[in-house]
């Protein structure tokens, strides 16, 4: 899941659009069988096979996605935001060598990771507790899912940042270049 960003003529940042697509496992691909339990993912689940897609076409249409909100907003690279960005950015670009995929947009180096963000901000760093003392409802529920953690992300960053400017003036006083 992946949900863009918008700043408005005040300078105030709120999400913007989303993405999201099942991908199938590639071959030979790793998968902690603990990390899929605490995920809720069943790779093999036969619904998730009916709605799922190859590795690359999913990394192709997550690019143009982001490609398109970046041609709107006049942006030359991406910033990848996550909760443990890290991971994010090693499988994102690990997925797009694999696929020979070239026009990644994401920086190759740039990112912002909401649990040092969250860590700074409220002294949380899991992302359930993070949210919540921002004052976000977390549905235990749906948490793990691409799309609903990529969402809490994304409204966890804005509140930040835009919590930070109240404090201590405009954020983005020039993001054109």
């Amino acid at each position: 899941g992946a949900v863009t960003l918008q700043i408005d003529e005040n300078g105030k940042m709120s999400t913007n659009n989303e993405y999201q697509c099942h991908i199938n496992p590639f071959e030979g691909a790793n998968m902690d069988p603990a990390s899929l339990e605490v995920n809720g993912i069943d790779p093999h689940h036969p619904f998730r096979i009916a709605i799922a897609k190859d590795e690359e076409t999913g990394v192709r249409e997550l690019f143009r996605f982001i490609q398109k909100e970046m041609k709107q907003h006049k942006c030359k690279r991406a910033i990848m935001i996550g909760h443990n960005t890290i991971l994010d950015r090693n499988f994102i670009f690990a997925a797009a060598e694999r696929n020979k995929i070239s026009r990644n947009p994401f920086h190759p180096f740039s990112t912002f990771d909401t649990v040092s963000l969250a860590g700074l901000a409220y002294g949380q760093t899991v992302l359930s507790r993070a949210a919540q003392a921002a004052g976000l409802s977390w549905d235990s529920d749906e948490a793990h899912s691409a799309l609903y953690d990529a969402k809490q992300t994304a409204e966890l960053f804005c509140i930040i940042v835009n919590r930070w400017a109240e404090a201590s003036g405009p954020v983005w006083s020039d993001i054109s270049g």
